[in-house]
């Protein structure tokens, strides 16, 4: 009876660890992932809380960690990285019709993340030209255009960025 009822103690003891220290995966979809340097800086991003890690498959970056609050703050960054996906919570931006915006903070490590901005860029009514580029840390759009159709446009092709 006493190895029974030690069984029973040690088993709600491992059960109730177990739980404790369950984690909490999101997953985010349409993210812009065109190479392993897009993959590295979605690692990088997710990285930034601790204990929270991200494996990409395509365009779908499941993010795990220790617990939901971390996962969240874990997409929060992806998003912060230049990175945006079905899931994810895209920042409040105020629309307003302009002439010139200087868009930052939006992934841009090759020529097909640059294909990709452009596309997005371009599809937006009003737009004539823009200055994105490997590499750069932001880059101005011009014409006669809606700066939360521009966002719409990024955050649709996987991309954030600031629009200011």
């Amino acid at each position: 009876m006493k190895s029974f009822t030690l069984l029973t103690v040690f088993a709600a003891a491992a059960a109730f660890s177990t739980s404790a220290f369950a984690e909490a995966s999101v997953t985010v979809s349409g993210v812009h992932n065109c190479c392993k340097s897009c993959v590295k800086g979605i690692e990088a991003a997710v990285a930034k809380v601790a204990g929270a890690s991200a494996v990409t498959d395509g365009t779908t970056v499941t993010i795990t960690a220790k617990n939901e609050a971390d996962a969240k703050k874990a997409v929060a960054s992806l998003v912060e990285g230049g990175y945006y996906g079905e899931g994810a919570t895209a920042p409040a931006v105020t629309d307003a019709k302009v002439k010139s915006a200087t868009v930052g903070g939006v992934h841009l490590c090759c020529g097909k993340c640059v294909t990709a901005v452009e596309k997005a860029v371009k599809g937006v009514s009003g737009v004539t030209t823009h200055t994105a580029a490997k590499g750069v840390k932001t880059f101005t759009v011009e014409g006669d255009f809606s700066t939360k159709e521009l966002a719409a446009a990024l955050n649709k092709a996987g991309f954030n960025g600031s629009i200011q």
